[in-house]
């Protein structure tokens, strides 16, 4: 009886050669198709208040000296400030400065012949009733624009409850394509569920208001409307016997 040994070379030609008869086997289980199983979405969308209420004041200035301008902006704005202020309280009415610009006036010619400025101030908060009196009183500044929006915590608690309906109607979906399809049941394989999306401070889509031409002593009106709180749920599911 004689004995024949692989040289080292052939011994590894002969390894790779069996990794390569196995790799397609389980790459071609890997592929094999899905039975039963079915991709589902459901959503759930619920009506609320609008709790937010956003209003936008600014004014402008021009001359023919950029510090005379700045000043009467500011002046313009700190005297704005300053009442809003009184009437501040977190959460229900706050206030903030918006954009303040100066910028310098051209002739045809492309020569500076002045100078023109702008300043915002920016008040929202829930207390509809004391911003809407607020905007009354501010007369160094002109109502610009007017906005309402959903608060974070009326979102995140209706969104509680609107997952929930969501949730319950992919499931009831999901138990009814089952037994059409002749299944005993299902399983969950994998599920997403996500809401419509809310700052933590949201800035209200801002509508455009008709801008005043003079200050005014009244009260702004306001009605907030209704807004819309939506939850998708979407995924796939496993029929089972």
């Amino acid at each position: 009886m004689s004995l024949r040994f692989l040289s080292l070379p052939r011994i590894r030609h002969a390894a790779v050669l069996g990794v390569a008869l196995v790799a397609p086997i389980t790459w071609a289980a890997d592929m094999a198709p899905l039975e039963g199983v079915v991709n589902l979405s459901s959503s759930a969308t619920l009506e609320v208040t609008r709790d937010l209420l956003s209003i936008s004041f600014n004014t402008t200035r021009e001359g023919s000296d950029a510090a005379s301008v700045q000043t009467q902006l500011k002046q313009a704005l700190d005297a704005a400030l300053a009442e809003a202020k009184r009437a501040a309280r977190p959460g229900q009415v706050d206030v903030q400065t918006g954009s303040f610009s100066l910028s310098p006036r051209y002739t045809n010619k492309g020569v500076i012949n002045g100078w023109q400025g702008s300043a915002e101030l920016i008040v929202e908060g829930r207390d509809m009733q004391a911003i809407g009196q607020l905007s009354g009183r501010i007369t160094t500044l002109t109502i610009a624009r007017v906005g309402y929006a959903i608060s974070r915590e009326l979102h995140e608690k209706t969104e509680s409850e609107v997952s929930g309906q969501a949730i319950a109607r992919y499931r009831a979906k999901a138990a009814d394509y089952a037994k059409q399809f002749g299944y005993a049941g299902y399983t969950v394989r994998e599920v997403n569920v996500s809401g419509n999306e809310q700052q933590p401070m949201p800035r209200p889509m801002m509508m455009q208001a008709k801008a005043m031409s003079a200050p005014s002593e009244d009260a702004l009106p306001v009605e907030p409307g209704k807004g819309t709180v939506t939850v998708n749920v979407s995924g796939t599911v496993q029929m089972t016997r």
